[in-house]
């Protein structure tokens, strides 16, 4: 096992390691040596073997089965999709946890002033009514980012898309994503037995001549993300999105082409809101979610466009949760239009392009220059996406692995890790060195633990 292995630290060890899980020469339930027949095969001390094992579990590749031994780990937690199960994350619990692309809990506005405006009971007495409430439907109509021709609210960001979906594709379509992007895209890509089309993008969002490409294959939908793209941090200006509308209006293979644009950092985005909707009204359904920005667990989120898709969406949730809690609804438009609530939901955008600049000019110190990122995520690359989870491990943070991200045909190569550079309140320093280490080509033998 241990043939090729020419250095002997712990950091080379767990490394070394790291790389056979990754190349699948240890499979999931294979058992690893004991730490003392490891460090007699090796020529070192069990102290050292020792500190690669921690290593390893705690960036989740190995698990302790005490006196049975320790092994690969397997995969855990069946009910969840398969890209999604790698980022669930199912190791020793990390100093800093970097790995979950959620907000910073911190920075979610108080529900107390909108939970005591919303009436203690649920008053709803029909089945029948309309699915949004009039109030909040304007609310929403007046920040929407261009004109829409009917709007609707469901339960969280993935709702929306996976309703879209299913309301304008068919087993067997093709679809067109952006690549990196939100694993769960593809988990329900798969699900619905439609086939993803990659496309490249790059600081201002996807690149034209990639789609240019892609509307060759005749696909029925476009799924992309105009602001704080999941993992870059990305956002699309209006120069390219109106550039993008006018590839797809003049290319003769996207007749019946729709956008689905996830907005679901937009209240977070220091950028400018942009949808395709403005040039191309009678093909987008915008979503807008409000998780990033207001909590998680509200689960919801505003979904609109050309009225006959949206109806469509309607009519299908009819028949299944039938609508979006108007409690709910309720908390959202007392926190969409309550004076402090709207200042939270400000300095938690400010918070979070402040944590960004911070960790990406530390990271430019140590030698690491990156574009900027919107939103809470950053995309870094490194030179080994295992050996890096493994030296991050050890210095005490958790990030995401890159290749679920991908959306080649092999879950290897992305050589990236996506970073959640919005929990990063303090120690920017600290965490850029321990990050700027693990981009590097080789492997560093010292970096600072996060206490």
């Amino acid at each position: 096992m241990f043939e090729q292995l020419t250095e002997r630290s712990p950091d080379a060890i767990a490394g070394y390691l790291a790389r056979l899980i990754s190349t699948g020469e240890l499979a999931p339930g294979d058992r690893l040596p004991t730490v003392r027949e490891a460090a007699s095969a090796l020529g070192v001390s069990p102290a050292t073997v020792s500190q690669s094992w921690q290593a390893l579990s705690r960036a989740g590749l190995i698990t302790s089965r005490g006196r049975a031994g320790s092994f690969v780990s397997a995969e855990r937690r069946e009910w969840l999709p398969p890209r999604t199960l790698w980022l669930a994350g199912h190791g020793e619990p990390a100093r800093l946890d970097l790995s979950r692309g959620a907000p910073d809990p911190s920075l979610l506005p108080s529900l107390t002033r909108a939970l005591g405006r919303v009436s203690a009971r649920a008053e709803t007495t029909s089945y029948h009514e309309a699915p949004v409430l009039p109030e909040l439907g304007r609310v929403l109509q007046e920040r929407w980012p261009a004109a829409s021709e009917s709007l609707t609210v469901v339960d969280g960001a993935m709702d929306a898309v996976s309703r879209s979906l299913e309301a304008v594709a068919r087993f067997g379509d093709r679809v067109i994503v952006e690549s990196p992007a939100f694993p769960p895209f593809f988990d329900l890509l798969e699900t619905l037995g439609l086939e993803r089309v990659p496309v490249g993008l790059d600081a201002d969002g996807i690149l034209p001549g990639d789609l240019q490409a892609a509307l060759r294959l005749k696909p029925t939908a476009l799924l992309l993300q105009p602001r704080a793209q999941n993992p870059t941090g990305a956002s699309m200006t209006p120069e390219r999105a109106e550039e993008l509308a006018r590839v797809i209006s003049t290319s003769r293979d996207a007749d019946d082409l729709v956008i689905i644009e996830d907005d679901h950092s937009g209240a977070i985005s220091t950028s400018p809101d942009v949808s395709l909707g403005r040039w191309l009204p009678d093909r987008v359904l915008h979503v807008q979610s409000f998780s990033k920005s207001h909590g998680p667990d509200l689960r919801i989120a505003a979904l609109g466009g050309p009225g006959h898709l949206v109806d469509r969406v309607v009519a299908r949730r009819m028949l299944g949760p039938g609508w979006t809690s108007r409690m709910t609804q309720g908390i959202l438009f007392e926190l969409l239009t309550d004076g402090s609530s709207l200042d939270e939901v400000a300095e938690a955008r400010r918070q979070y392009d402040s944590r960004q600049r911070s960790l990406r000019d530390a990271l430019a110190g140590f030698g690491v220059t990156l574009p900027r990122a919107d939103g809470i995520n950053l995309w870094l690359p490194v030179a080994d996406e295992r050996s890096a989870l493994v030296q991050l491990a050890a210095a005490g943070i958790r990030v995401a692995p890159g290749a679920p991200f991908v959306a080649g045909d092999s879950a290897r190569g992305a050589d990236h890790v996506r970073v959640t550079a919005g929990m990063v309140a303090e120690e920017a320093p600290a965490v850029a060195s321990a990050l700027a280490a693990a981009a590097l080509p080789t492997p560093s033998a010292a970096f600072p633990l996060l206490r």
